[in-house]
């Protein structure tokens, strides 16, 4: 399947004037029309990756010296980050992970760090409003080291935020990663940080059979070197009774942005097949980014 990256030459606002404009953006979003969706992931085996509509011709450009706005929508824990950061170095664009900035910001001796923590170990989704400003702060921030473009991970999560965020910005592309719930959890369970240097990895090994349609998955862990094996912690937030509760979340209130989203023809749905080995090459040939990858591994 020829499934090109929606990317655009057309002007856009820079990465400062859009950070001015999102808090009068977010007192204005209009109410989300999104039709509601099911509370549980479909039974169906849907392709690997599909389009929901054609892209138009002139959105058919090679990605090479264009600066990408992307977003990457999933439940928790099912890779957004990891596909997310592998992108950005790959073409050269910041990755802003707003649960980064949430956690950062959870590390700081600040007012808001209080009322985070809370609603973080509730598993709650944190409110537009604390999310709006961290993610303007850190547009800001980027704006003032010369960035130009970006890979959203983790915003929007609401129709409320895509329409914000349509309001700040146009974006190009929003990839949605889906994986089977049983694995998902899996993952979120086996998910490790280095209290060292901060990067994350994962113990758990997934064997999964296939059954009722559904094909079988397999992921190898995602193991640290052997300097962070003996500081690893597990996040406060990755409780089984914790997970499940995002997942509902999830499920009940963040799966109409990928309506929102379709019904504008930007939405690329990814059925992740495995692992990093298996996946990646996937989604690269889904972007039409597997020649890019090798151009940039000739000229490195």
């Amino acid at each position: 399947m020829a499934a090109a990256a929606l990317i655009r030459l057309s002007s856009k606002p820079s990465l400062s004037s859009a950070a001015s404009r999102v808090a009068r953006c977010f007192a204005s979003a209009p109410t989300s029309q999104a039709a509601p969706s099911s509370s549980s992931p479909s039974s169906s085996s849907p392709p690997l990756f599909a389009f929901s509509a054609n892209p138009s011709p002139a959105r058919r450009e090679d990605p090479e010296a264009r600066n990408v706005q992307w977003v990457f929508l999933g439940c928790p824990g099912v890779g957004k980050g990891t596909y997310a950061s592998r992108l950005s170095v790959l073409l050269g664009v910041p990755h802003i992970a707003t649960g980064d900035l949430v956690r950062e910001e959870l590390s700081s001796s600040g007012p808001l760090s209080l009322q985070l923590k809370e609603i973080v170990n509730q598993g709650q989704l944190v409110s537009d409003e604390i999310i709006i400003r961290l993610l303007s702060k850190r547009l800001e921030a980027g704006e003032a080291k010369g960035e130009s473009g970006f890979i959203l991970d983790g915003f929007p999560r609401t129709t409320k935020q895509a329409e914000i965020l349509e309001g700040v910005t146009e974006i190009d592309l929003v990839v949605n990663l889906k994986l089977r719930e049983d694995v998902l959890m899996e993952k979120c369970l086996g998910r490790r940080i280095c209290s060292q240097c901060g990067k994350n990895f994962n113990v758990a090994s997934i064997n999964v059979k296939g059954e009722n349609g559904n094909p079988g998955i397999s992921m190898d862990p995602l193991l640290p070197p052997p300097h962070c094996m003996t500081k690893l912690i597990t996040r406060s937030d990755d409780t089984e009774e914790v997970v499940k509760e995002r997942l509902k979340i999830y499920y009940e209130k963040s799966q109409p942005v990928e309506d929102f989203y379709r019904r504008q023809g930007k939405l690329l749905e990814f059925d992740l097949p495995g692992g990093i080995p298996e996946s990646w090459p996937k989604l690269l040939e889904a972007l039409n980014l597997d020649d890019y990858e090798e151009k940039q591994s000739a000229a490195a």
